[in-house]
């Protein structure tokens, strides 16, 4: 794995030492002997860790914005691995026909590849249509075992030293496993994930996910090793190491949803790490009409308590600085309380770029007034985001109802769907109107937030609602 610094990162040089440096966003982290040695190198062009712990911290930086990892060929290096596409199918003929035929366009050496079809009880031809592509087809032991069980029993049957996880309704791009294999030439990497595409257009449910589907994990790479966080990779674009899916057991049989999710868990749990590339693509055939859409989002939440009892060190995270959540609350006062609440605000905002600038300044780090006052002001507005999506997600109902005890909170429920609803519209931006894409959006939360009630009320826990709540990203670099 090489690593260069990323755009806009510079190496400041102090009083106080040595820094790291990048204006947007705004962060800084002081480096040793050592890493400023790393850090000149990747400025001059690209460093190579020389072992674990050098890797270690280079990946660190990496998570935290300072570096960026550059992207490696499967040219020149060396025998390309056996690979065992897997495909759980049941009852989906045309689909599966449709997935093979990519298949068949991937390019890769035909001899380096075996594709094994597991049939979970079709009545259809799936089965058939899987032999006429030469494919190995073997059951899955019933009838609606389910993608899970079925996935574990072509691992079974599988050879390759890599195992090439893809459902039936998906079809692969040519560059599908050459562009996701090379992070495998490290050895601390057990699985990599490649992006997930909408297939259709037609509807507008199909439009709303093609930006907004939890499958595609966006167009930054990601890595996962240890922690408590709750990065994973979805099972219908997922490379792993055979032998380590084989050691950890496999994906959890007894799980219909949310597999995927304590598969690779388990995986960083096990010391290996997980990695996400926005390459390797594949096209994933939603669901396009409202209703299966939200049955399967209240599928979805349906995981959250089972995955919260099978990993409890895993929480969502809130980074929630004091004064910025101070000056949040202040400025939501401000349609009950007055003017005077949103002079107040500004006032602590102002004061808290003074004391932010002031602790950057202690490090000898000499940064303009203005320039620290944007970047505080951009924090409380991505605070202002991350609180209106979970108050949404998780509360909706109850945010709703609130206003029958307490009438000061009726604007709240608004202001926090239009915060989510607006940001999530001028980034994905979706080919639909506003409206549309904020009634879908409404849809999608409601159905996802049932769903995480009714799992934890039949599992009878609702840890899945507690969040860790942190004053300031924790920093291990």
């Amino acid at each position: 794995m090489k690593y260069r610094t990323a755009p806009g990162v510079e190496l400041v040089e102090r009083e106080g030492g040595t820094f790291l440096m990048s204006r947007t966003p705004l962060a800084l982290v002081r480096l040793n002997a050592p890493l400023i040695r790393l850090a000149e190198k990747a400025l001059a062009g690209a460093v190579i860790p020389a072992g674990d712990a050098e890797a270690t911290v280079l990946e660190q930086l990496t998570l935290k914005g300072f570096l960026v990892r550059l992207k490696e060929t499967t040219e020149g290096g060396g025998e390309l691995p056996t690979i065992s596409v897997v495909i759980p199918v049941l009852d989906r003929a045309d689909e599966l026909a449709r997935c093979l035929e990519s298949i068949a366009g991937v390019e890769y050496p035909r001899e380096k590849i075996e594709i094994i079809v597991v049939d979970d009880g079709s009545r259809d031809r799936s089965a058939e249509v899987a032999r006429e592509y030469g494919a190995l087809v073997v059951s899955s032991g019933g009838v609606r075992r389910g993608p899970a069980a079925a996935r574990n029993v072509g691992a079974a049957q599988a050879g390759g030293a890599l195992l090439a996880f893809i459902d039936s309704d998906c079809s692969a791009s040519p560059g599908w496993l050459a562009e996701l294999l090379p992070l495998f030439s490290d050895p601390r990497v057990a699985a990599v994930g490649g992006l997930v595409d909408g297939m259709c257009t037609e509807s507008a449910v199909d439009r709303y996910e093609a930006v907004m589907s939890s499958l595609s994990l966006g167009s930054r790479e990601r890595f996962g090793a240890g922690g408590d966080d709750t990065f994973y990779l979805p099972s219908c674009n997922l490379l792993v190491r055979r032998t380590l899916f084989l050691g950890v057991g496999g994906f959890r049989e007894q799980m219909h949803v949310g597999e995927d999710v304590d598969l690779t868990w388990r995986l960083r749990d096990a010391g290996w790490t997980i990695a996400y590339l926005p390459s390797g693509r594949v096209l994933h055939e939603h669901r396009s009409t409202v209703r299966s859409f939200m049955s399967r989002r209240f599928d979805y939440g349906t995981s959250e308590g089972t995955l919260q009892k099978l990993h409890p060190d895993r929480r969502k995270r809130f980074v929630l600085p004091p004064a910025l959540g101070a000056v949040l609350a202040l400025a939501l006062c401000a349609p009950f309380a007055g003017f005077w609440a949103l002079v107040a605000a500004a006032a602590l905002l102002a004061a808290d770029a003074a004391v932010y600038r002031g602790r950057l300044a202690r490090r000898g780090v000499e940064l303009s007034y203005s320039g620290v006052a944007a970047g505080r002001l951009r924090a409380l507005g991505g605070l202002g985001y991350y609180l209106s999506y979970h108050l949404v997600r998780y509360y909706f109902p109850v945010l709703c109802l609130l206003p029958l005890l307490l009438p000061w909170f009726a604007l709240l429920p608004a202001a926090a769907f239009l915060t989510c609803a607006g940001v999530d519209y001028r980034i994905r931006k979706p080919a639909l109107s506003p409206f549309g894409f904020g009634a879908i959006y409404l849809l999608e939360q409601l159905a996802y937030g049932a769903g995480v009630f009714w799992g934890c009320l039949r599992g009878r826990g609702f840890a899945s609602y507690r969040v860790h709540v942190l004053s300031r990203m924790e920093v291990t670099a």
